[in-house]
């Protein structure tokens, strides 16, 4: 099997989907739900943003960059012009060969034993795995949550900046801001051409924690246990945008809420 020669870190790609980065993570010690015991991660080089799938087995390494390529390609116009990855067995198989010849991607395997050369993949997964760790450990939630965990990781990282790019990655991806179309009072709200979704995806919110019984008390991030009499009903929060905090205030406002 022939591979065009790994040209050496430290290149940074000049556009996006001209190099992107992979790598597996796993087994786990515990399986998600979904029996999910790995995650494949796909970061382009360029805009450091990057997409996770969660897998029940390795094997599942080329349909999940399948899945990858369909999606980007079609929403960028762009082409994949190479991916760079370890030399795990996923990466290795003849099918997984084949698609990249046939669809112009030059393939990049890092030497063994290199995994720095893989930093960008390689840091990312250390920074998932650390950032799920710290999620899980204060939560109440079985460890098998860890893939919603995961997941919520991976959004995060996409909407704020890093040391890598000036922007965020999601800013240099979409070419839109973070929430940029979120109405700051109670006026736009009102008049946004959004306003019926805004209400919708509200009602249906507010209508599963009613359903399923869930309190502001569960919904709190600071670190420690609230007792019922105590300070149950009480939602504290370490950190918080004043973007937010305007939503919720229209949100209150609209439905005459008590603040």
């Amino acid at each position: 099997m022939t591979k065009a020669p790994f040209k050496g870190k430290g290149e940074r790609a000049s556009d996006l989907l001209r190099l992107i980065h992979s790598d597996v993570c796993g087994p786990m010690n515990t399986q998600a739900r979904g029996r999910f015991q790995y995650f494949i991660t796909f970061p382009d080089d360029f805009s450091r943003y990057g997409y996770i799938y969660l897998m029940r087995h390795k094997s599942e390494a080329l349909e999940k960059f399948k899945e990858f390529r369909n999606e980007v390609q079609n929403q960028l116009g762009k082409s994949i012009k190479a991916l760079r990855s370890d030399q795990g067995g996923e990466y290795l198989s003849q099918d997984f060969d084949e698609l990249l010849k046939e669809c112009g991607i030059v393939s990049q395997l890092t030497p063994p034993g290199t995994p720095q050369w893989n930093g960008v993949s390689e840091r990312r997964n250390q920074t998932f795995l650390d950032m799920v760790r710290s999620m899980m450990s204060h939560s109440d939630l079985p460890i098998s949550f860890w893939g919603h965990a995961l997941e919520t990781t991976a959004f995060t990282l996409n909407c704020v900046p890093s040391k890598s790019v000036q922007k965020t990655p999601y800013e240099i991806w979409t070419g839109k801001r973070p929430n940029q179309d979120e109405p700051k009072t109670y006026q736009e709200a009102v008049l946004s051409p959004d306003l019926e979704k805004w209400l919708e995806a509200m009602r249906s919110q507010m209508d599963s924690m009613s359903n399923n019984q869930i309190y502001k008390g569960q919904l709190v991030s600071k670190r420690f246990r609230q007792i019922h009499g105590v300070d149950y009903d009480e939602t504290f929060s370490p950190v918080a945008m004043i973007k937010s905090i305007r939503i919720l205030l229209a949100i209150a406002t609209f439905h005459d809420y008590e603040i």
